[in-house]
């Protein structure tokens, strides 16, 4: 209860902010441009948060624009951060494939007056001024819930993640807290993927192959349970191994509704593109004297923390309403 009280301060301080300040109608210019860097921009996942960006630039007729590596590369990550830092943006937003790594620029950015705001996967540590995503202790605590209800709380799972990004440590903890006050669901093993979908493929179809116990596949991000899903349906286990998938790409969408991939958590990748832009787009026209100020500190600070854009439970019941929900979403954008 005090994490959602939390969650709604936070998510009200900006919508008050730029309800106000738009009211003003900042005059904008042909130069103004936001950027969005992630690592694997050509996943769904990141073509749909684009898509988001650049319905808000429209509306405030700016221009926009992605960076980042086809394949999940942090350093690669860090390159296409400077080449986008070098234009002198308006604003960025980014997810952090590796916070340790991202840091420093976005430390550079702020620097040097430019609005950085972290969404999907968040850098705490650097002065970006708030993060704009899915409370993802709170996915893995979903997720936890789910899985233990789908094994009648016994069983033992095998957990897919990148271990270097932020938000899939959250969720990590997340599931791990559930499974623990339950008690009786074992993680057998976290298995680094390495942001490479054949190396979940190839570690199912080990596990499978071998006939170890494993009860549930569960995977902390995209690109690992459309794999896993192929190696279930493969191998005709599908409804006597649980996987829970995050996100919603289209082969995880195709996998839940034939009933191979029980269950997906899905967040909302068009929203953090989408209001990402507008927030930066307020605090570029409304900008702070001290950018770099440590607002997490700051009693009276312009900043929340963390604006929170939801996540939700996709399964064989509702995803027909999702599949018919997104389309009509598409088609009026």
């Amino acid at each position: 209860m005090q994490i959602a009280k939390w969650a709604l301060m936070a998510t009200s301080l900006p919508i008050a902010c730029f309800t106000l300040t738009s009211c003003s109608s900042p005059e904008h210019e042909p130069t103004e441009k936001y950027f969005l860097v992630s690592s694997n921009i050509r996943l769904p996942y990141w073509q749909t948060a684009l898509a988001g960006l650049q319905h808000a630039a429209a509306e405030m007729k700016v221009k926009s624009d992605i960076a980042g590596p086809d394949n999940y590369d942090a350093k690669a990550e860090h390159s296409e951060f400077q080449r986008a830092l070098a234009q002198k943006p308006s604003g960025i937003l980014i997810s952090a494939a590796d916070a340790n790594i991202m840091t420093p620029d976005i430390n550079a950015a702020i620097d040097q007056g430019i609005p950085v705001l972290t969404i999907d996967s968040d850098a705490p540590e650097s002065k970006r001024l708030f993060f704009v995503g899915t409370d993802n202790y709170n996915a893995g605590i979903l997720g936890g819930h789910l899985v233990s209800k789908l094994l009648n709380g016994k069983g033992n799972v095998v957990i897919f993640t990148i271990p270097s990004q932020p938000n899939l440590k959250d969720r990590l903890r997340g599931y791990q807290d559930v499974f623990t006050e339950r008690g009786g669901i074992k993680v057998a093993e976290v298995f680094d993927m390495k942001g490479d979908p054949t190396v979940a493929f190839d570690r199912a179809k080990q596990l499978l192959d071998t006939k170890a116990k494993v009860d549930a596949f569960v995977c902390l991000e995209a690109i690992a349970c459309p794999e896993v899903g192929e190696v279930v349906n493969r191998q005709n286990m599908a409804g006597k191994v649980t996987i829970v998938a995050m996100d919603t790409d289209q082969r995880t969408i195709d996998w839940v509704q034939k009933g191979v991939v029980s269950a997906t958590i899905a967040q909302k990748p068009w929203t953090m593109g989408y209001y990402g832009a507008k927030l930066l787009d307020d605090i570029h026209h409304h900008r702070p004297s001290q950018l770099g100020a440590n607002w997490n500190q700051n009693p009276q600070s312009l900043f929340p923390s963390f604006v929170d854009t939801g996540s939700f439970i996709v399964d064989k019941q509702s995803v027909g309403t999702f599949v018919l929900a997104n389309k009509a979403a598409t088609s009026g954008q």
